[in-house]
């Protein structure tokens, strides 16, 4: 017999908001929305549960179109509102949607400080390596020389390694995936909802009227076999259309070989709780000379700063009792100005 008394399954169609979405034709944001608002329901929290917090951007519409609660907040400060939120709130569930611009630039004291201090939260990041929203300038994730509406000559900066980033933090949960790789999206999403504490995640997502093409070489059938690295705890680190090519570790240098030439033992073994040096290696991987890797970098425990917080000021109140403003705001030395 069924359970009456169990809540109704929720499907996408549940966490779809009433309002239209408003992204250019085309645009890698969509396929990201569909594959969240397709993974909320294995996740099994309900909406109400559920908080989504965005800054300034393309990317930040996000909470719009999600059928749950959300704050669209001040650029660059998703972190902040997301850290007070989970102080306050431990038992929500709380998705930060940040841009390559938005998280990385005026925001980025904030997301290096959430990730350190391992707040139980996710942050998706989509990097489409431009600003959009402002029509086409570069930002901290665009190639070196690359020529745009506030670099015409190209640009002189060394662009931001987003997983580097989060690793010299000591981030806990680092992975990446590509707006086209739905299925590749959808494990990562369910994979960071499980992590316990901070987990982000950096998605690949195409620009098609400022920076179209961008991810060309990982998203073309007929090349992304060769300029991908799908990673998988435990496997070897092999691509390739038939998985011929690997990478080994010289020391501490990867470098490129040939199964065949040096045999599948010399391949090295993907391990997401591994040496952090090797986490920081996989994040540096890119073309011309390496494939993209994408999947979980590194996955770890920690404690979380939010859970700390709050067993601190448990046993406060257990050795000292509740609180009471008034009595604080009237003891030790006061006095009164006529």
């Amino acid at each position: 017999m069924p359970d009456d008394s169990a809540p109704p399954r929720l499907t996408r169609d549940d966490f779809k908001s009433d309002q239209a979405v408003r992204w250019c034709p085309g645009c890698g944001d969509y396929a990201i929305l569909a594959q969240v608002q397709r993974t909320m329901p294995d996740l099994h929290i309900p909406r109400e549960n559920i908080v989504f917090i965005s800054g300034i951007g393309c990317s930040s519409r996000f909470p719009y179109y999600m059928n749950t609660y959300g704050f669209h907040t001040i650029h660059g400060r998703a972190p902040t509102f997301g850290t007070g939120l989970k102080m306050s709130r431990p038992d929500l569930s709380v998705w930060l949607v940040t841009g390559d611009g938005d998280g990385l630039s005026i925001g980025g004291n904030h997301f290096i400080h959430v990730l350190r201090r391992n707040i139980d939260l996710q942050i998706l990041l989509f990097n489409n390596r431009i600003y959009g929203l402002t029509k086409g300038q570069a930002s901290p994730t665009s190639e070196l020389g690359k020529i745009t509406k506030s670099s015409p000559f190209g640009t002189v900066d060394q662009p931001f390694r987003p997983l580097s980033v989060a690793l010299g933090t000591g981030g806990t949960f680092v992975a990446r995936s590509i707006d086209r790789e739905p299925a590749h999206l959808a494990s990562l999403l369910k994979r960071s909802a499980a992590h316990k504490g901070t987990a982000f995640l950096e998605i690949f997502q195409n620009c098609n009227i400022f920076n179209d093409g961008a991810f060309a070489d990982l998203t073309d059938r007929k090349r992304k076999a060769d300029t991908v690295l799908k990673l998988e705890h435990g496997k070897p680190l092999l691509f390739g259309k038939n998985k011929e090519k690997g990478i080994r570790f010289n020391g501490f240098t990867p470098e490129v070989v040939e199964v065949e030439r040096v045999g599948l033992d010399a391949i090295a073994v993907h391990d997401e709780q591994g040496d952090i040096g090797y986490h920081f290696a996989l994040a540096q991987l890119a073309p011309p000379h390496f494939p993209t890797p994408i999947g979980v970098i590194r996955a770890v425990e920690k404690p979380c700063a939010d859970k700390l917080l709050n067993d601190q000021l448990e046993e406060a109140t257990r050795k000292l009792g509740p609180g009471d403003l008034h009595s604080l705001l009237h003891s030790g030395v006061t006095w009164t100005v006529k």
